[in-house]
């Protein structure tokens, strides 16, 4: 069974729907034939490259007096996921960058590790996401080999299989992430419930005993 999420890196639903999707594979009684395959989609493509906006200062131009509340109530979600979303230390970057270093991550066998490594570093470090240096620190972290990924953040590397990722979600009906694939038979969109990822395995996981392709 093949999983494909598309999701950004400074995007905190995202990250609180790949521990409620994690939650749900703990309860999921053949989750040691699942494959996760993470897909590329930028939320503010247009976000000016270099530089690095706080977050909270973003979103208050963004949404106004109502942003302070609205980052409460995301931060309160993921504490009830084990999660500490620190908004007041995020910055707002553009995310191409990060998402060329995590195909590379996944051509190397370490996409997850990756991933899981640059939300915690947005989210919980306020790692600038933007910076090579950053990014070839984290990635190193978490087994990729820092010299690499500086040579792909200098030779435009994977660029094209962002955007490809992108187009793929838009033809899919995606308009916003986090976006979730079943073996290309079912879509759930948005960090729906544990119990919600589990009846889609469960659906899904069936659907291919009967109908195998």
């Amino acid at each position: 069974m093949k999983i494909e999420i598309w999701s950004d890196v400074v995007c905190p639903w995202c990250y609180i729907g790949k521990r409620r999707l994690e939650r749900a594979l703990g309860e999921f009684e053949h989750a040691d034939e699942v494959e996760i395959t993470w897909r590329s989609f930028q939320l503010n493509p247009d976000a000016p490259v270099g530089t690095a906006e706080p977050t909270l200062d973003y979103l208050a131009r963004r949404f106004g007096p109502q942003a302070t509340a609205m980052t409460t109530r995301v931060a309160e979600l993921g504490r009830a996921e084990g999660l500490d979303l620190d908004f007041a230390s995020t910055l707002t970057v553009n995310t191409l960058d990060a998402h060329r270093v995590l195909h590379l991550a996944a051509d190397l066998g370490l996409g997850g590790a990756v991933k899981e490594r640059l939300l915690r570093g947005h989210f919980t470090e306020g790692a600038d996401l933007s910076d090579p240096d950053t990014l070839a620190r984290l990635a190193g972290e978490a087994g990729v080999e820092e010299d690499r990924v500086r040579a792909v953040l200098a030779n435009g590397e994977y660029a094209d299989a962002v955007h490809a990722d992108a187009a793929e979600a838009h033809a899919l009906g995606a308009n916003g992430v986090p976006f979730f694939v079943i073996d290309r038979r079912y879509g759930i969109s948005g960090a729906q419930p544990a119990e919600a990822f589990l009846h889609g395995l469960r659906t899904a996981y069936a659907a291919e005993a009967e109908d195998p392709r």
